[in-house]
């Protein structure tokens, strides 16, 4: 195992963030990590299909600088090397616990969003001895969800959106709902942080999820959860949220009045809620 710093762009780099290469058990992932407050719990943060690390950087800047934070591409996203051969989440799970080894982390706090809310889930079933507390924002339990319409199904089939930023500003009104809905504005600023997903690694995505389900163990998670969800998500509608509510036993529910993307639409209200969970003696 090994790291090495890799040359980027400077509109993509961050004055907290320190971007590098990590080769682990063979399997190569670009990262991204801020330093934080010395004692405080990393926060481990799983990204949605398609998307890139740097997709969640403006939240991260918001976030409190004492939380450390880690980010990572999907192989065969962003800056990530596609893989010769699919894998799953179990998979990607086990790598993300030895990138935890090797980058010291005994204790780690987890947060997810979308399809990263559900390798959030099974990551924390795997690493339990090592994660303290999880967020889940904008996701569901899995193959026995409330499924989207059939409309926002099909075109969230494709990686089209992450490759042509006109698409992406097409359709966002339909597959993110809220804010997106009547500001056009908002998915030009969404693509500027976009790198193109190659059709291969959003597919093996897509595959490392197939059948996958939490739904028949989440009342045994044991750790505290903050569920976040927006009221009008198209992707992943409400009751999914409700439902995990319902089924883990220490966990609290928040709802925004926006879409799937309510983490960029309402950053400051989202930001301060997961401080408050992650910094506090008791989370709720």
């Amino acid at each position: 195992m090994h790291l090495d710093e890799v040359p980027l762009s400077p509109e993509m780099l961050h004055t907290r963030s320190l971007m590098r290469s990590v080769e682990v058990d063979g399997i190569k992932l670009r990262i991204a990590t801020t330093e934080g407050e010395s004692g405080q719990v990393p926060l481990v943060m799983f990204n949605g299909i398609g998307a890139n690390l740097e997709l969640l950087e403006p939240f991260v800047d918001e976030l409190d600088p004492r939380i450390p934070t880690l980010r990572f591409d999907a192989p065969g996203i962003g800056g990530s090397p596609t893989r010769y051969f699919p894998y799953r989440f179990a998979g990607l799970a086990r790598t993300v616990d030895k990138l935890c080894d090797q980058l010291g982390y005994k204790e780690v706090d987890v947060f997810g969003i979308s399809w990263g809310g559900a390798m959030a889930q099974e990551f924390v079933r795997r690493s339990r001895h090592r994660c303290r507390r999880l967020i889940l924002a904008a996701t569901s339990a899995g193959a026995f969800m409330i499924p989207a319409h059939p409309r926002v199904l099909i075109r969230m089939a494709s990686p089209l959106r992450y490759i042509k930023p006109s698409y992406m500003e097409k359709i966002s009104p339909i597959i993110y709902g809220g804010d997106f809905r009547n500001n056009p504005e908002l998915a030009t600023e969404f693509t500027r942080l976009m790198r193109a997903a190659g059709p291969v690694g959003y597919f093996q995505q897509m595959f490392a999820g197939l059948g996958w389900t939490s739904i028949h163990w989440l009342p045994f998670l044991k750790q505290p959860v903050l569920i976040m969800a927006g009221t009008d998500d198209p992707i992943i509608p409400l009751l999914n949220a409700k439902i995990m509510a319902k089924l883990i036993p220490k966990s609290k529910l928040v709802t925004y009045d926006c879409g799937h993307l309510f983490l960029f639409t309402r950053m400051e209200k989202a930001a301060r809620e997961m401080e408050g969970f992650l910094l506090g003696a008791k989370p709720f």
